[in-house]
């Protein structure tokens, strides 16, 4: 070192050392903490360290406690009440086994790709959807906002299905069943069957006036169903109780709440195999109609199961799998997770289909016995000749094939009159081919049959609570996509955003339990979530994919995982996904507008169900719901885009206090490659130091309370541009 130098050197140390004093001596004469901290200088390594923090510091965000944990976790997000009550339906629509085809490609092709993106941005940056999308470009941080709105109007209602399951639940501790028979009414005179359940069916009715009681259109309210508003109040205490403490609650009642639908599956599998015409039910199910899986409609719907079943778009799988450890196998997760929702939903099917079989078979049951004693009373008046009948048949234990052979000769014999015989053919397929889904299957449908079960209540109890497990291991990770983002964000105390959300929550939810509370239900599932959803994951693509880059997203992916995931997913996510993700929007939006917007209404004189278009104000709240979930995406975008709003952060190192200890944040200096960190042990807001020698320099632009990129608060400064300086001197 020349000899001058260490003049120079000197100069300076004394120059540093009037600054520090300098600093400190400006300070606030309360802020003790700060003049107890220490002046570290810390030169960042030339590895991306966007996300990576020291290894001798403990990182302060909660963890799952195990592996198994956090895949239950996604499971029981990923396989709610749609695996039981939509994508049996759907197989039945779509060409029974047929239409497993078409699923399990576009689980390939949309489903595990974009499952395998949303745990890869939320392990590698470790935020909610918010945070996640605001740090990949800023300009689209609308989408984190976008997700959190669809996930509070989906709670909204989500959790009202819950309620009913739970109303459900709490009656099936009888013998006989509430709806096991019709209930009689008695005036003055004489004792007969409700008109209404008599024109239906005993489930039908309970379903409708003792559980719902159910107004006539969305127009009349009818009041609150008090029944059902303390249901919808317990599950939303159920699930704040749950979520209060974040994962370290929610993670150890998903042992319970993801695996025992799993026992309950198996059982009733097991018990509806040992009952007769099950095996009916499955062999119609898997039956498969080719001729259909050629139907552009079949595809869009498998699409758009696929696409929810995993829960893409919503910001759960984000924010579960921020919790992660930045080397966990993510990839190994979203194969595993889609295959295990997959499965799970083959179960489900097999389990419906098994004991709609037999409820089939009962009905079946019924209808040749009703149909026997016409054929007797027929023939006792002479109007079918009892020459025509074989002689082996015997009336009073027909089987279904006897029947058939009767049925037919019949028809033959009696061409012209047999329509006036009112003759049924009883056919146990006519029974199976009534498709059902959703509600009309939980609590119509699958509630009936089990009446017929032996030990029905045990039976009864299993099922609904199977269900409050699936709805609530998919509101676990619904408030999750909420909570996690706006605690990341916004800094708030996660307990009382979790009591102030669940407690607006049953407010707005007030009016799903109106009587006119179903259709309101309807409504919010069918405007509320499926566009806005799609136009969110659309745009998570095109951000990772084109605005981050592809390229560098791999390249991240290879030093999280340790591996470079396989090319297939750079050609998903950058072609494929994006154009079927595109149809798939255009498709649903033509849906959309070919179908007429509208409701299944009650009709409690008629005892059945009449399609009614929705009023003006209720066309107006269907766009509003639409609009107000993709809102955030333009406003957010057009904000950042014209600087409306100053929220530079910069991109200095920036320092965390949070017990003393210092975590390294993003740095990126332009001139000399130091950086000067000061760590207190305090987090509160620090007043902005006057500098004696202008050793340091604030960032220019940046305010003086300024929000890392990782989320935390922390001051940087930088050292001022001191020219021809060598950096041994420093």
């Amino acid at each position: 070192m020349p000899k001058n130098s260490k003049v120079v050197k000197r100069e300076l140390d004394d120059e540093v050392i009037e600054s520090v004093k300098d600093l400190l001596s400006n300070e606030d004469s309360a802020d003790d903490a700060f003049k107890k901290s220490e002046l570290v200088v810390d030169v960042p390594e030339e590895k991306d360290t966007d996300v990576v923090e020291r290894s001798e510091v403990k990182d302060e965000r909660p963890a799952w406690n195990s592996k198994l944990q956090y895949i239950l976790a996604q499971v029981g997000f990923s396989v709610g009440l749609g695996n039981v009550w939509r994508f049996p339906y759907l197989c039945q629509k779509n060409g029974g086994g047929a239409y497993l085809l078409p699923y399990l490609i576009l689980l390939l092709v949309i489903g595990i790709p974009l499952f395998f993106l949303e745990l890869s941005v939320g392990q590698r940056i470790r935020r909610g959807s918010i945070g996640v999308w605001n740090y990949i470009s800023p300009q689209l941080g609308g989408i984190g906002f976008a997700s959190c709105v669809v996930c509070f109007f989906v709670a909204l209602y989500y959790n009202v299905i819950i309620g009913w399951s739970l109303f459900y639940f709490s009656q099936s501790f009888q013998q006989p069943l509430p709806w096991d028979q019709c209930p009689l009414v008695k005036n003055a005179s004489h004792t007969f069957v409700e008109p209404e359940c008599e024109k239906s069916s005993a489930t039908t009715y309970y379903w409708y006036r003792e559980a719902l009681n159910i107004s006539s259109s969305i127009s009349e309210s009818g009041g609150l169903n008090w029944k059902m508003t303390i249901c919808l109040l317990a599950a939303w205490v159920v699930v704040c109780l749950a979520m209060i403490k974040g994962i370290q609650s929610s993670g150890k009642i998903m042992y319970f709440s993801s695996l025992f639908p799993y026992v309950v599956l198996i059982c009733f599998l097991i018990r509806a195999l040992l009952l007769n015409g099950s095996v009916d039910g499955i062999r119609h199910m898997f039956t498969p109609e080719l001729e259909i899986m050629l139907e552009p409609k079949v595809w869009r719907e498998a699409a758009a199961q696929v696409f929810f079943a995993l829960g893409l778009g919503f910001g759960g799988v984000i924010a579960f799998s921020s919790y992660n450890k930045r080397d966990n196998n993510c990839h190994f997760d979203a194969v595993l997770v889609s295959f295990i929702n997959f499965f799970t939903s083959i179960l489900a099917t097999l389990v419906v289909f098994a004991v709609l079989g037999f409820k089939a078979n009962v009905i079946n049951e019924k209808c040749i016995a009703e149909n026997s004693e016409m054929i007797i009373k027929l023939v006792k008046m002479g109007n079918i000749s009892q020459d025509i009948i074989p002689h082996h048949i015997n009336f009073s234990a027909i089987t279904a094939e006897d029947y058939d052979l009767v049925y037919d000769i019949i028809q033959k014999v009696k061409e012209e009159e047999f329509p006036e015989l009112h003759l049924n053919a009883c056919q146990i397929e006519d029974e199976l081919n009534k498709a059902v889904q959703g509600t009309g299957l939980a609590f119509i449908a699958f509630t009936e049959a089990m009446t017929h079960f032996p030990a029905s209540p045990f039976w009864s109890v299993m099922f609904f609570l199977m269900l409050v497990n699936l709805g609530l291991g998919s509101m676990f990770g619904t408030i999750e996509g909420i909570i996690t983002p706006v605690v990341d964000t916004f800094k708030v105390r996660k307990e009382i955003l979790t009591v102030i959300c669940c407690l607006l929550a049953f407010c707005i939810g007030l009016i799903f339990v109106q009587r006119s509370g179903n259709y309101f239900v309807t409504m919010f599932d069918d405007y509320s979530a499926t566009l806005p959803l799609l136009i969110v994951v659309i745009l998570e693509n095109i951000a990772v994919s084109f605005v981050y880059g592809i390229d560098k997203f791999m390249e991240d992916l290879k030093d999280m995982l340790g591996f470079a995931p396989n090319r297939y997913y750079y050609y998903m996510w950058k072609y494929i996904s994006p154009l079927m993700l595109l149809s798939l929007l255009i498709a649903s939006i033509v849906n959309m507008g070919l179908s007429p917007p509208g409701y299944n209404a009650w009709m409690e004189d008629k005892a059945s169900e009449k399609f009614l278009s929705y009023p003006t104000w209720g066309m107006v709240i269907c766009i509003s719901l639409m609009v107000l979930a993709v809102l955030p995406i333009p406003v957010v975008f057009i904000i950042r885009r014209c600087n409306l709003i100053d929220d530079s952060s910069g991109n200095l190192a920036s320092v965390t206090y949070k017990r003393g200890r210092v975590l390294k944040e993003p740095i990126n200096l332009e001139g000399d490659d130091a950086a000067s960190l000061i760590h207190g042990k305090i987090s509160s807001e620090m007043s902005s130091p006057n500098f004696g020698k202008n050793i340091y320099r604030k960032q220019s632009g940046s305010p003086t309370l300024d929000t890392a990129p990782n989320g935390r608060y922390g001051i940087g400064y930088l050292m001022a541009d001191m020219p021809d300086m060598p950096e041994s001197d420093l």
